[in-house]
This record gives structure tokens, sequence and C-alpha cells, in this order.
């Protein structure tokens, strides 16, 4: 009876650590889902937004988070295999990609911590030359249409504030016919609506 009860034991041991691992893995997986639904999201929706950016470091980021999250999709598919079949050498690769896993964020999450700054201030330097050197040059129409977009979306005007346009080559020129800003800084668009740079006529940040 004793050999029984520890039998009983060791089997709804074994059930409940299954089920908890099961539960555990379809958590992982529906995160790794999330990860490369955003990736893609980025890719298909902000793509525009990418031509803005002088350094391909940050469009890489999307194909970045797409590919982790098809890792870890596929790593929890692998666990639970492993989970239900109980295969020692899955369970082994299982818990060395989880392994891997962990070890990739907490890099990541300390080069974030480190570079944030640096890449921020980077970024912006590198929107605001895009934005002054490019905007309305001829064969840079994906630019001029990004920044118009962005401009409007977010209701911005440069990359730090509107002074920025200060120093665009478009502005500097007679094409802009007087303009201080695109016009696509302005609140309710109109032609040659940039001329006037007042808070009530355009967005100033």
């Amino acid at each position: 009876k004793m050999r029984e009860y520890t039998e009983k034991k060791e089997t709804c041991g074994a059930i409940c650590l299954k089920y908890l691992l099961f539960i555990f893995n379809f958590f992982f997986w529906l995160a790794g889902g999330a990860v490369m639904a955003v990736g893609a999201w980025t890719l298909a929706e902000k793509s525009d937004y990418i031509s803005l950016l002088s350094s391909s470091t940050y469009s890489a980021t999307a194909y970045i988070l797409v590919v982790a999250g098809v890792v870890v999709m596929v790593t929890g598919i692998l666990g639970c295999c492993a989970t239900f079949k109980e295969r020692r050498n899955l369970l082994r690769v299982y818990f060395i990609l989880l392994l891997c896993i962990f070890l990739l964020e907490i890099i990541a999450g300390i080069l974030a911590y480190i570079y944030y700054q640096q890449l921020s201030m980077e970024l912006k330097q590198n929107l605001k030359n895009t934005m002054t050197q490019k905007y309305r040059k001829a064969g840079e129409e994906s630019v001029t249409s990004a920044v118009d977009k962005l401009q409007q979306e977010f209701k911005c005007c440069g990359s730090n504030n509107y002074t920025d346009w200060a120093d665009s080559q478009w502005i500097r020129s007679p094409e802009a016919s007087g303009r201080k800003v695109p016009d696509s800084c302005c609140k309710t668009i109109t032609d040659l609506c940039g001329r006037r740079d007042h808070p009530s006529n355009i967005y100033k940040e």
C-alpha cells in the first residue's frame, strides 16, 4: 500500500509538473507571437518612416523582433512536445534554448540601458539631418512623404522643434516661396500656410 501511495503521489506530481510546464509554454508562445506581431506591424505600418533614418540599425530592429518572435514561438512548441512526449533529449534542447533566450534578454536590457541616451541623441540628429538635407529634394520623394506624414500624425514640427527647419536647404531656397516651415507643420493645412510660424498656426515642438 505504501508503494502504491508513493507511486500515485509521484504520478500526481509528474502530471502537475507537466501541466505547469504546458501553461508556462503556452504563455511563452503567446509572448513570442506578440513580439513577432510588433515587428511585423512596424514593417507594415511604419515602413515609411524607415526612409528617414540614415542608419540601417534602426530598420534592422524590426526584422530582429520578427526573428526573435519566431525563435520564441518555436521554442515554446518544442517545449510542449518535449513535455507531453517526455523526451529527455528534447527537454535538454528546450532548456538550453530557454537559457540562451534568457541570457540574450539580459544582454539586450543592459545594452539598451547603457546606450539609450546615445541612441536617442543619434536618432534625433539623424532625423534632423535627413529632414533638412533631403526634404523636397529630387529623388527623395519617399523622405518628403514620410516627413509630412510624421509631422501630421504626431502633431509636431521638426526633429526637436520648428527651429530645425531654419537649416533646411529647401526652406532657404526660392522654391519654398517664403515658407518658414513646411505646410505639414500647420495645424490646418492650406497652401503656403508654412509662411506664418505663430503658435496658433503651427505645431512648435
